[in-house]
């Protein structure tokens, strides 16, 4: 019986490593996807135009 035991348990901490292996894998995934469409929305803010100041009035203008 004690060997049935330790099978069945190296059997579950395998069970138990692929299970984070996966899922550690899938969240890295998640994550890179996050970071890719950040920097794609960064990519996409630059084509905002930037405040410059007017010597003349003082007030901040497109351009």
């Amino acid at each position: 019986m004690p060997p049935l035991i330790a099978f069945a348990g190296a059997l579950g901490g395998l069970a138990v490593v692929r299970w984070a292996y996966r899922t550690a894998m899938r969240v890295n995934r998640e994550l890179e996807e996050a970071r890719l469409a950040r920097l794609a929305e960064a990519a996409k803010s630059n084509d905002i135009p930037t405040l410059r100041r007017d010597p003349n009035t003082g007030a901040y203008r497109p351009g």
